[in-house]
């Protein structure tokens, strides 16, 4: 098997493929792509390409829909570097609350001959901020960092509210119950103090800070976003910040504008970068594309249903078609048709894509089930 490395993976990661497995950065004809940040979307993928691995959550790097087109599975990691975020995003709550980075950057100012502990003394109360036990923090989006920070604040004392239409059933069990739950966006916007993002960028989470959200804020709130910088509409917020709507925010996704804007802090974009983070995302994108190259199992996946079975036969047949009516007629016609005996079969759907399971002990050519319509891709693994 061929991995293409499209960005520095961990070495924890990359021990685990076997010495059948090659790595590298430069490789051709690949069966897989292991991705951090690299921008994938003007990349020509190879017909030999089976999937894609991202090593974080995020996956707007990747052209899903492509992949899709081509049967092309994407994974993500999710969870896998929630810790990490959850920190940096509790380090932000203090950021945006005590003037800190501001109070940090004037200390470097005061010149060698002064005496500094009287200057300090004297000139430190411009740097006052609020406590944030007993401020209310709205946390939008649920998912493992969302309930993580949210659960955290609790603890801190921070009275936490949350939105989040599309909570899963594993996340709501894992909420706090003191968490207030909102069921409009609104009800979060007009009580907290704090407002923090946790979503990913789609088209219909695109600016969801925008002109009309932030006119819904109390004044002076603060805003973090660590989540993706597309998800605040950067005008909007510029004006809200002059006029002091919000009086501070924090995000891992600057500009040029921002970075040099007076009340915000831009961090280079650190919220997965701990040892630990790069070292659990690289670790269980390795074992998702090991088990979907040498079992066919899909786990994780943005794009393809989510399935897994084990092994009990010398042939599994992988087949990615259209989610329509009469495929699993066709596929087992063909099927026996070839004097193929089904061992055992799963299938599971996906939006328009669906994803069958066919094991056997029987050998097949693959080019029968090729040219059935609306089949998109076939793999048969030993």
């Amino acid at each position: 098997m061929k991995i293409k490395l499209a960005n520095k993976i961990d070495e924890s990661g990359l021990a685990l493929f076997p010495k059948n497995y090659i790595c590298e950065e430069n490789i051709e004809n690949e069966d897989a792509i292991l991705v951090r940040s690299a921008k994938l979307h003007d990349y020509v993928f190879p017909k030999s390409l089976l999937a894609i691995a991202r090593a974080g959550a995020g996956v707007n790097n990747i052209p899903i829909d492509r992949c899709s087109e081509e049967g092309i599975v994407v994974f993500n990691t999710p969870g896998a570097n929630a810790n990490a975020v959850t920190e940096l995003t509790i380090c932000a709550l203090y950021l945006a609350s005590r003037k800190i980075v501001d109070g940090a950057n004037w200390v470097k100012t005061i010149e060698e001959n002064t005496d500094f502990s009287k200057t300090v003394e004297k000139e430190k109360n411009q740097f006052v901020g609020p406590e944030i036990q007993g401020k209310k923090l709205g946390v939008i989006g649920l998912g493992a960092i969302g309930v993580n920070v949210a659960n955290t604040a609790i603890k801190l004392g921070m009275e936490v509210y949350g939105y989040d239409p599309y909570i899963s059933i594993h996340n709501a069990w894992n909420l706090s119950k003191w968490v207030n739950h909102c069921e409009k966006l609104e009800q979060l916007l007009s009580v907290c103090n704090y407002i923090t993002l946790h979503i990913p960028v789609t088209d219909s989470t695109k600016h969801t800070i925008n002109k009309e959200t932030i006119s819904l804020m109390k004044d002076g709130a603060k805003l973090i976003n660590l989540a993706r910088g597309e998800l605040v509409d950067e005008d909007a917020l510029l004006e809200a910040i002059e006029s002091g709507k919000i009086s501070r925010y924090i995000t891992d996704f600057g500009s040029y504008r921002l970075a040099h804007m007076e009340n915000v802090i831009c961090l280079p974009h650190l919220g997965a970068s701990t040892y630990e983070s790069e070292n659990n995302c690289a670790v269980m994108a390795v074992n998702e594309l090991k088990e979907y190259l040498e079992n066919g199992n899909i786990i994780n996946s943005v794009n393809m249903p989510n399935i897994s079975e084990a092994r009990t036969t010398s042939h599994r047949i992988c087949i990615i078609h259209k989610n329509v009516p009469n495929m699993l007629a066709q596929l087992t016609t063909v099927l026996g048709k070839e004097h193929i005996n089904i061992e055992h079969m799963a299938n599971k759907a996906k939006g328009d894509i669906a994803y069958t399971i066919i094991d056997t002990n029987s050998d097949i050519d693959a080019k029968a089930l090729e040219e059935i319509e609306n089949v998109i891709r076939v793999r048969i693994i030993l």
